[in-house]
């Protein structure tokens, strides 16, 4: 019996999801959060994929402020990818394919089928994806760009179409004839009447070799990028750093218009297995189990006479009372309140507080880095309070600050501190002081989790204030 052809997943990984705020925020993005399910978003995408014939060690595309979370929670789930590529800018999917392909063909995998995937999309049904794609693989193999196409339940005006050609090819798919942008509703109904129209799902499967070709016809620009990027990147750690200059001379352009829309090797594959995009509140409500009166719930929330609402907890507790189609998400710094129907403008608050400046519209209280992580309390005009967390056996950067003194206590775990070249081990309920310009380090060399307190005083707390002299994680800042 031959072998099954090898399919390797490429997870790009490099979404904001600005319409889920306040609990997808740029620094941690909803495709590193458990919105459906125990696992996070992009675990759920590659453990969805278990038992598909062929299936290679997968290729992540993420930037680089991500690089840690990306790799510790494939860790967490023991999916080893085959490189972590870090897009120093986002240039949208064409240049993160074309960089895809060009990897596997310089691996010798000309011939393997790419199955590009979203990181931040939910599949109801694991078992029909997985027999929908080795279902497209004949035409894949035989020279076609397959995209997939979701069949539509109803006039969404948040998600690109396809439109299919009335012919089915030789493999019994149907040709792409255009895509279409998020329609009116007007237009999306007439869509649905007509029946030749699908959801785009952004996933593709196709060969490595195919698709260089294809971008080599329609979007040069692109694919030359992607080749110096690729051609000068270098290896940090765990992960393929693309050169930073030559990635930016990509045009900022999705795949569906850079070749999907002019190649005439497209080819719709239907797919029905309940898939979303969880592009924002709504959706999340639809897809999540409700109680009699339709209300989603998540974390301590106490409700009473409340209707088809998503409630949502992440600290304290919430409690409605007389509510109906409404959106309630409550974090440690942020709570949203919206009608169901009013979610997609979420979008546009974000944008009013990037403008303005404000941290809530960048990161949650909770920042989290290689070591570990740490939480933002209270602050002051001239200090703040941080809980610091630091994962067993990991550290932080030998580094001193400019601007700012720290007093350490340390409230679980044992810390080791280097201070000034002394060094000295701490046990519950002992403190540390750094004064300003001193080289320090802190480590936990214990089996259990170290957590202090930490109180920063001085002019400037900013974390750009920061000089690392040695780092075993290889940053230079973040």
């Amino acid at each position: 019996m031959a072998s099954p052809t090898a399919v390797i997943p490429v997870v790009l990984c490099g979404g904001v999801g600005t319409r889920l705020w306040p609990l997808s925020r740029s620094a941690y993005p909803k495709q590193f959060l458990s919105l459906v399910g125990g696992h996070t978003m992009l675990q759920q995408t590659l453990l969805r994929l278990a038992g598909l014939p062929g299936l290679q060690q997968p290729l992540l595309v993420c930037n680089h402020a991500h690089r840690f979370v990306a790799a510790e929670q494939m860790r967490a789930v023991d999916v080893e990818p085959a490189a972590i590529l870090l897009e120093p800018v986002g240039r949208n999917t064409a240049a993160a394919v074309a960089v895809a392909s060009l990897r596997a063909m310089a691996a010798g995998q000309d011939d393997a089928l790419l199955l590009v995937l979203a990181a931040d999309h939910a599949v109801a049904d694991a078992e029909a994806f997985r027999a929908t794609i080795g279902q497209a693989v004949p035409a894949a193999l035989g020279g076609r760009l397959v995209t997939f196409g979701v069949t539509p339940t109803a006039p969404e005006t948040g998600y690109g179409y396809i439109e299919a050609g009335p012919q089915p090819d030789e493999f019994g798919l149907r040709p792409v004839r255009r895509f279409v942008e998020k329609p009116s509703r007007e237009r999306a109904e007439a869509f649905l009447a007509r029946g030749d129209f699908s959801w785009n799902s952004g996933i593709f499967l196709f060969q490595a070799g195919v698709m260089v070709k294809e971008l080599e016809r329609c979007a040069p620009d692109v694919l030359h990028a992607a080749r110096a990027s690729l051609q000068q990147a270098h290896t940090d750690l765990d992960f393929l750093r693309l050169e930073p200059e030559a990635f930016r001379r990509s045009p900022t352009v999705s795949i569906d218009v850079a070749v999907m829309e002019q190649t005439r090797l497209g080819s719709v594959a239907p797919m029905a297995v309940g898939w979303s995009d969880v592009g924002n509140w709504s959706t999340l409500w639809q897809q999540g189990s409700r109680d009699e009166q339709g209300n989603a719930v998540c974390g301590r929330v106490l409700h009473q006479e409340v209707r088809n609402c998503y409630l949502r907890s992440e600290h304290r507790l919430v409690v409605g009372l007389g509510l109906e189609n409404l959106v309630v998400v409550e974090t440690s710094d942020a709570v949203l309140v919206a009608r169901r129907d009013r979610t997609q403008a979420v979008k546009q608050v974000v944008a009013r507080l990037q403008a303005a400046g404000a941290r809530e519209a960048q990161a949650h209280q909770r920042t989290y880095r290689p070591w570990g992580h740490y939480d933002t309390g209270v602050e002051g005009e001239r200090w703040q309070v941080k809980k610091i967390h630091v994962k067993p056996g990991c550290s932080l950067s030998l580094q001193m600050h400019h601007h700012r003194a720290e007093h350490w206590v340390v409230v679980q775990g044992t810390a080791r501190v280097e201070r000034d070249g002394e060094s000295l081990l701490l046990s519950e309920n002992q403190s540390a002081y750094i004064p300003l310009g001193c080289r320090h380090r802190l480590g936990n060399p214990g089996r259990i989790p170290l957590e202090l307190i930490e109180v920063q005083s001085g002019p400037y707390l900013g974390e750009d204030d920061i000089v690392r002299f040695e780092d075993r994680y290889g940053r230079t800042s973040g």
